[in-house]
This record gives structure tokens, C-alpha cells and sequence, in this order.
């Protein structure tokens, strides 16, 4: 067997890397009270557009490119390794919901829409408190006539201002399903949320009357099929930004001289920097694993994504605490860059759930498993 990526992914990868180190500026962040409105959040995204990222899993049937996510996370590793502020998040997210719960019809009109280009959208599934146990809490859906209005609120919604729809779930008389929603609709109220990870854009959304179309080919499975997608993103931008923390701190511990020699020298810095490289090669595994059962459709999918963001998520938390470590004093400042990835660190591990939460379920598909 061969677990090497193959030449072309890795020219995927190092092409986006390349792009990325050119445009992505992440100093009008190192600030104190800088927010997500001062990283130019929309500001690349026609470049990104001309790449062809949202485009890259839209089957092609519907005007995507039909990649595998392998060749996904090639790109959202890099986004995560620079902090890219992007709305590619959200606007994957929607995409997948549009096509685990869309009609035939429903994805040829929005999917095309994304693959062009022409339409961003952010996926709207959290309570309020940011609850995912019932993916339709907060928002209830009511008929009128032959169309549907939402009223209530959601929470944590990834990307939702620079979105011009949002997809929805939300509770009706037959359970939880999918709608889609113009993001203009004089019934929609959307804010910016005091967010930990200022590098990306999280907001609340208030429904009040807002008109909504119904995804047609919803079902009880369309949010876990989603929710899996979604784990390898944060699983991927997790484990590349242990990467960029090693070589961060691995960088100054070479320069930075104490009892006249690099601090890298001293045993109790090795021993920090190498724990670092192991858990980052442990979640890189896990991640490229992740996406071939992905890819594959293997049938222990869900094991391996939530086993991917549970350890991922971890592991990122720990290197960015043991990168600040490294650096000392310096590195607790607003001027570094280090409290960057060490916010996007944990926020990464909690917005879909808690790792303890992953392995739970994880114990769950065994005992069915088992059963």
C-alpha cells in the first residue's frame, strides 16, 4: 500500500501555499481590538474564485470540478496553516447541505451558482447557545400557503455576512429539515458575534418572518453527512496549523539567545519542539486518512473524521500553548502572532462540538457496531 500523496497533490498544495503566502496579510490583526472586519475579509475572493476552490467537490454535474478530498484538503490546509480570512468555510458547508437535502433542480441551480462563483452561502445549524444535539433548535418553519417562513434565531453561523443565502435547518411539522433563505430578506437579521478567533467571521441570525425555500431530498441523514464533510475541514486547518506553529517556534528558538547560546540547544526546548512535530504528524495521518474514507466512501467514515477532529483539535491546542512556551513573554503580545493560532485553536475545537463529544461518538457507532 502506498500512503504517499501523489505528485499532483502535492502540486495542489504547494500552488495554494504559494498563492497564500502572497496575498494572505494577517498584520492589521496584530492590534489590540482588532476584529474580523479589520483582516479585508471578502478581499481575496475573487482571486480565490479564479481558482477554482468553491468549485473543487461540486460534482461535475452540476458545474464543479468533482475532486476528491484529498485533493480538498490540500487547499484548506493551507487556508488553516496561514489563517486565511476567507468565506470558503461557510460556503462549502452550504454547498454540501444543498446537496445531501436538494432536489435534482435545487442543486443544478445553486451548485452551478457556486461553481461559477456567483453565490456564497453559510450553513445555519447551532442554537443560539450553540447546541447541536437537535440540528433544527432555535428556528421554527411554518407553512403559508405553498411557502415557508422561519422564525427564531441560530447561533455560531460560520460566514454569514458576506453570504447571499444561507441554508438553514430548522423544525417544522415533519422534523428537521433543510431550507434555503435569501441572506437580504428584510425578515433576516444578521450580527457579527465578539468571536475568540478574530481571523474568521461567526455571526447570529434572527428570522422573523423570513421567506424560505424548502430542499426537497432532505432527510434524518443529510446533517451527519454534512457534519462529516465539515470535521475534515476543521480536522485539516488544525493539523497544518500545528505545522505552522512548529516552524514558528522551532525559527526563534534558533535566534533567540539565553546563558549565550540559542535556547534551542537546551533540553527542555527540544523536548517541547519535538512533542510538537509528533502530535502534528499523528493529526496529519489522521486528516489524509480521514479524506481517503472520504473519498472512498468507506463505510468507517464516520469513525475516522471524528477520530480526525477529536485529535486534531487537541493536538492544535497544544502546540499553540507550547508554542507560546517557547517564545516566553514576547509571544503572550498582540504584536506576535502566535495568540492568532492559539484563538483559532480552540475555537476550531468547539465549533462543531467538543472532542470529548467526537469520541462519544465514535464509542457510539462501535456499541452499534457491536450490537
Amino acid at each position: 500500500m502506498n500512503f504517499a500523496l501523489s505528485e499532483d497533490h502535492e502540486t495542489l498544495r504547494d500552488s495554494a501555499a504559494g498563492f497564500l503566502d502572497k496575498e494572505v496579510n494577517i498584520a492589521p490583526l496584530l492590534k489590540h481590538g482588532a476584529t474580523v472586519a479589520d483582516s479585508g475579509y471578502d478581499q481575496m475572493w475573487e482571486k480565490i474564485v479564479a481558482l477554482g476552490w468553491p468549485a473543487m467537490t461540486v460534482p461535475e454535474a452540476f458545474g464543479g470540478l468533482g475532486m476528491d478530498y484529498i485533493d480538498l484538503i490540500m487547499v484548506i490546509g493551507e487556508m488553516g496553516r496561514t489563517l486565511a480570512p476567507a468565506p470558503l468555510f461557510g460556503t462549502l458547508a452550504g454547498s454540501w447541505a444543498v446537496e445531501a437535502a436538494g432536489s435534482e433542480e435545487q442543486k443544478q441551480a445553486l451548485l452551478s451558482a457556486v461553481a461559477g462563483g456567483t453565490l456564497k452561502l453559510a450553513l445555519a445549524v447551532a442554537s443560539p447557545t450553540g447546541d447541536l444535539s437537535q440540528a433544527g433548535a432555535g428556528v421554527k418553519a411554518t407553512r403559508v400557503g405553498g411557502a415557508y417562513v422561519l422564525n427564531g434565531s441560530k447561533g455560531f453561523v460560520v460566514d454569514a455576512a458576506a453570504a447571499d443565502k444561507l441554508v438553514v435547518v430548522a423544525h417544522d411539522e415533519e422534523g428537521d429539515r433543510f431550507f434555503v433563505v435569501d441572506a437580504k430578506d428584510p425578515g433576516v437579521a444578521i450580527a457579527a458575534l465578539d468571536w475568540r478567533d478574530i481571523t474568521r467571521q461567526v455571526c447570529s441570525i434572527t428570522f422573523d418572518g423570513a421567506a424560505a425555500t424548502l430542499l426537497e431530498a432532505g432527510d434524518e441523514k443529510s446533517w451527519p453527512w454534512v457534519r462529516d464533510r465539515l470535521y475534515l475541514v476543521l480536522a485539516a486547518e488544525s493539523a497544518a496549523g500545528i505545522r505552522a506553529v512548529l516552524a514558528d517556534a522551532v525559527d526563534y528558538a534558533k535566534q533567540r539567545i539565553a546563558f549565550g547560546k540559542p535556547i534551542g540547544a537546551f533540553q527542555a526546548i527540544k523536548h517541547q519542539l519535538a512533542d510538537i512535530m509528533g502530535q502534528g504528524e499523528l493529526a496529519n495521518a489522521a486528516v489524509q486518512y480521514a479524506a481517503w474514507a472520504l473519498s472512498a466512501g468507506d463505510p468507517d467514515v464516520s469513525k475516522a473524521v471524528a477520530m480526525a477532529q477529536s485529535y486534531a483539535s487537541e493536538a492544535y491546542k497544544a502546540a499553540t500553548y507550547r508554542n507560546i512556551q517557547v517564545f516566553g513573554a514576547i509571544g503572550f503580545t498582540w504584536e506576535m502572532k502566535n495568540h492568532l493560532y492559539y484563538k483559532r485553536a480552540r475555537a476550531n475545537s468547539e465549533l462543531l462540538g467538543s472532542p470529548r463529544e467526537q469520541r462519544e461518538q465514535v464509542i457510539r457507532i462501535l456499541e452499534r457496531e457491536a450490537a
